[in-house]
């Protein structure tokens, strides 16, 4: 690729818009890119006189491409080991001062979208995300506009019955994570049972590789005590440091200098009601340089 080369130069206008549309359909970085690479090799093909708008065209490319991958990760995510959480992005401050970028890339609304078909999930994210028309929409999924548009009604009903009440401020987030912090580095267990809320639910990914729940855990007591528990056994040696990750703020785990999960949460009536904890080596590559994203 040239920087004069007309056909480089608009896919790396959009490349962080594209990236962006990939990652919320897949949540996957890793995946995310080879849909790019894919989308490069087709947008490369096409005479570029005959597309007037080359940002509506990309996004068609990049949804068709992440729609085919869906299918492939459907297929290797039953054969996971333990709960499947999406890949964790380190993220600019500016993407955290986007309130709906950064919700779209939340860990608790990537799951949501876990539970939708692929074609509600593209849907889903052209339309409410990225504010694509119907009528685009349809191009890229290969559907009418007005099936389209039952598609994204039911889509939003199902994400609205999911996702969490209210929304909750970066501010609010940081303060219960310094909170939760410091009573793990004291293990603190009352103080953690202060922090959470009775039902909380945690979702911890290993991948099988490094240890983890097999399955979520529910209740203050229960995830309370698996977190002592578990950061027990590392001692003086875990190291916990704030980071803004997918657009909110997060905990970086770090052992012998080197990263070894991310933990994000779910804030509901003032208290603790979702963690996801992020172990699997293969999913940690992307929270030590800051990764660009875009709604435009």
């Amino acid at each position: 690729m040239t920087a004069t080369d007309p056909a480089t130069e608009a896919f790396l206008a959009h490349r962080n818009l594209l990236f962006t549309v990939a990652y919320e359909m897949l949540g996957s970085a890793a995946d995310a890119e080879d849909v790019l690479q894919e989308t490069w090799l087709r947008w490369a093909d096409v005479d570029l006189g005959s597309v007037h708008e080359p940002r509506a065209y990309l996004v068609r490319i990049t949804t068709r491409q992440a729609l085919n991958r869906l299918r492939t990760l459907k297929r290797r995510k039953e054969a996971y080991v333990g709960p499947w959480l999406p890949e964790p992005l380190l993220t600019a401050p500016d993407v955290a001062e986007d309130v709906e970028l950064a919700e779209s890339v939340s860990m608790a609304l990537m799951l949501v979208l876990e539970t939708l078909s692929p074609t509600e999930r593209a849907v889903f994210v052209l339309r409410e995300a990225f504010a694509v028309g119907y009528d685009e929409i349809a191009a890229a999924v290969g559907k009418s506009p007005a099936a389209v548009r039952q598609i994204a009604l039911r889509a939003r009903r199902h994400v609205d019955a999911r996702r969490p009440r209210a929304v909750v401020t970066p501010g609010e987030t940081r303060a219960a994570l310094e909170s939760f912090q410091r009573a793990l580095e004291t293990r603190d267990l009352q103080g953690l049972l202060d922090l959470l809320a009775p039902d909380v639910v945690m979702v911890s990914d290993g991948g099988g590789v490094k240890q983890a729940a097999l399955r979520p855990i529910v209740g203050a007591g229960k995830v309370a005590r698996y977190i002592t528990g578990g950061t027990g056994k590392f001692g003086a040696t875990l190291a916990v440091a704030p980071a803004v990750v997918n657009g909110s703020p997060a905990l970086v785990l770090s052992l012998g200098g080197e990263v070894d999960g991310v933990l994000a949460i779910r804030i509901e009536d003032g208290r603790i009601s979702g963690m996801y904890y992020v172990r699997n080596p293969a999913k940690l590559s992307r929270v030590g340089a800051e990764i660009p994203l875009a709604r435009r």
